[in-house]
């Protein structure tokens, strides 16, 4: 072969070369915007049109279709899922004195407690910004006076021939309510983000509206001095949730009399939430918090979501009365118990070690730890520890399993009829698994090499020796 030859070759397999490159980025260009797009548009337009249908279906299904997704099915099928939906919003009155006193009058409660009771100042993590929340930590006072003006308002109503249980009854409309709400307040939080932002940690993201809108504008929102994430996840969500479970206990004591399966999943949801309320300040430091924006899915979610379905068991016990007996109750009631005893001891062990820097046991050793070191963007070096022994050398996120396994015994009361009790199961296990990921990326993200090393000594993420 000639020079020439030769020299043309390199040419023609250089430009190839070149061409299969472009081709390349060009191929990973239009991945990168499909996922955009997906993520900051489908994803999001999706989740805000359906989700508001599927907590009323929830309802609509336990009270028109006997609890069975199969019979709603077949609905859909026979009326078409938009006919079914329809007809369900045409059913209900959601503007009515009832509905507006109720939810309202509740609001006005629990933000008349949440200024005035007493509690000492807490403080979250700090931002990427370098803010720092501030709390007062009051959280489980609100709940024993919320839960005792719940018990002296039924002995009132019974008293004068009344009873709380109208919102069980009624309780459709509510949700519809709090839907249309919901939608309007969380737009609201998105212009106040933009435009009259508490802190730093705020603005647009760069994703369009429907994102924005969909992931919120500000981290940390006040709105004359109420924390807005306290309110709603808090004194809202978490406060109702017990309210709803006594409600729907009283209204199945009216209808049957005792039912043990009843009390079970009452006393088991109870105990787990009143947990949580003694750990308020914890909570403050959960991705809930730190990570999610004050938007629709944070927001919404706990306004309308968590009523609907984190209950679920309860409102579908309402029609569904199953005795199970002195020796399964018994033992359901007290793996429940259990479950409970072992989430609580996972967090506190944790929270311990932070509080004494390392300083202190775990299981009669000291403990294994990481001082893991980050940068937040003013360029301020700050550390955190990573306990690697005790509950938290089992796994990344051993406090996950006790979890679910509490909101199984709980359900498992309803028998196995039909799957609509399970629904907060299902949901749990993708919910929690799905922040696993994000609680490691962002950690990975934060900590870097600290991160991996912690890996590498713990190496399971959720379930030990098996994920």
């Amino acid at each position: 072969m000639d020079v020439e030859s030769k020299e043309n070759g390199v040419i023609s397999n250089g430009f190839h070369g070149y061409k299969e490159g472009y081709k390349t980025l060009e191929k990973s260009e239009m991945n990168r915007r499909l996922t955009n797009l997906f993520n900051k548009l489908i994803l999001p337009l999706a989740l805000v049109g359906l989700t508001p249908q599927i907590v009323m279906l929830y309802w609509y299904t336990n009270v028109k279709f006997a609890g069975s997704y199969s019979t709603l099915i077949a609905h859909f099928r026979s009326d078409s899922v938009l006919g079914t939906i329809v007809a369900m919003w045409n059913e209900l009155s959601i503007f009515n004195t009832f509905t507006v006193g109720v939810i309202f009058g509740y609001f006005a409660w629990a933000l008349f407690w949440m200024v005035v009771l007493p509690g000492k100042e807490v403080h979250g993590p700090v931002t990427p910004k370098g803010n720092v929340p501030q709390y007062k930590d009051n959280g489980f006072l609100n709940y024993c006076v919320t839960m005792a003006g719940f018990a002296i308002l039924t002995i009132v109503l019974k008293y004068n021939g009344l009873t709380p249980t109208v919102v069980y009854d009624r309780f459709g409309e509510l949700l519809g309510l709090m839907n249309v709400f919901a939608l309007c307040f969380v737009f609201l939080l998105y212009i106040k983000g933009i435009t009259r932002p508490s802190t730093s940690d705020s603005g647009k993201t760069g994703g369009g509206f429907v994102f924005d809108y969909y992931w919120g504008t500000e981290l940390y929102p006040r709105i004359c001095g109420i924390d807005v994430k306290v309110f709603t996840n808090c004194r809202f969500g978490m406060t109702v949730w017990p309210l709803l479970v006594c409600i729907y206990a009283l209204k199945s004591y009216e209808i049957h009399g005792f039912v043990d399966s009843m009390f079970v999943t009452t006393i088991l949801q109870l105990t787990y939430i009143t947990k949580f309320f003694t750990w308020e300040a914890g909570y403050m430091h959960t991705i809930d918090i730190i990570l999610d924006r004050a938007g629709y899915y944070i927001c919404w979610g706990c306004l309308c979501w968590l009523p609907s379905l984190y209950p679920i068991v309860s409102h579908y016990l309402v029609t569904h009365p199953l005795r199970l007996g002195t020796p399964l109750a018994t033992s359901i009631l007290v793996f429940g118990l259990f479950s409970v005893l072992i989430n609580y001891l996972a967090d506190l062990q944790r929270q311990d070690v932070r509080k004494a820097n390392g300083d202190c046991l775990v299981w009669g050793r000291k403990p294994d730890l990481i001082r893991a070191k980050y940068r937040i963007e003013c360029g301020e070096v700050r550390e955190s520890i990573l306990l690697a022994s005790g509950w938290w050398g089992l796994s990344r996120h051993f406090h996950y399993i006790p979890e679910i396994l509490l909101s199984f015994f709980w359900t498992v009361t309803t028998g196995f009829e039909n799957v609509l009790p399970y629904t907060y199961v299902i949901v749990l296990v993708i919910l929690l698994t799905h922040r696993s990921f994000r609680d490691e990326q962002k950690c990975s993200m934060k900590y870097g090499v600290y991160w991996q090393e912690y890996c590498t000594k713990v190496r399971h993420r959720i379930i030990p020796f098996l994920f």
